[in-house]
């Protein structure tokens, strides 16, 4: 077992994915845009300069971060009093807790939506660190933010699990030297992200916690 595990938010601990690619093409549709379904893998995960050039490239403008702050408020006002949970998500919160495992988040999303979602699911408790890929200087796939956030818990990043869904974020794990679960949500795992899934694929927070529970 290893001393840290931190995770990722949209789509692994809560379902928020979703939300985010209702508004991504509720926004395209009022420019008269049809997204190809490839927008959603190079999206996901993204923030700052890389969430800009993703949305420049697709939506044809050249500057992104207006469409970015649309669909951010977009999404803030979807999830102000609800935020639905990944099956599993206090299960493997609580069984850590129980171990003696320091958690962080590290998400794309502001930290205000961070807290706002670990408050409305009563799962802040648990959490010891918070980094917002939103006041990192690279973001997914990029390890800056992992990398921060073992560095908030006093961890070695090579003594951390990473929980992701997305490739970005399974990349940005793998670069950091964490050992990276896949929880796939939007898309299912290349040859080439399964490899970098050092700590597995699963198809759940339950179904991981089983297999750490066995380790």
């Amino acid at each position: 077992m290893l001393k840290g595990a931190i995770f990722d938010m949209d789509g692994l601990m809560f379902d928020t994915e979703q939300i985010w690619q209702k508004n991504w093409n509720k926004a395209a549709d009022e420019m008269g845009i049809t997204l190809p379904e490839e927008f959603k893998y190079n999206i996901c995960g993204t923030s700052g300069k890389l969430m800009n050039s993703v949305i420049e490239k697709y939506y044809g403008v050249s500057d992104g971060a207006p469409v970015a702050a649309k669909v951010k408020q977009m999404v803030h006002d979807d999830l102000i009093d609800f935020t639905p949970e990944k099956p599993g998500i206090h299960e493997i919160l609580e069984f850590f807790r129980q171990k003696g495992v320091r958690m962080a988040v590290a998400s794309s999303s502001t930290e205000e939506v961070i807290r706002r979602n670990l408050k409305n699911t009563n799962t802040e408790d648990y959490i010891e660190a918070i980094v917002s890929g939103a006041g990192m200087k690279n973001g997914k796939p990029a390890p800056d933010i992992f990398l921060k956030a073992a560095e908030m818990l006093g961890i070695d990043p090579k003594e951390c699990y990473v929980f992701e869904d997305a490739f970005n974020g399974v990349t940005a794990g793998y670069n950091a030297g964490c050992r990276t679960i896949m929880i796939p949500d939007m898309s299912q795992p290349t040859d080439e992200i399964r490899a970098m899934a050092t700590g597995g694929v699963y198809e759940s927070l339950l179904a991981a916690k089983e297999a750490l529970e066995n380790e």
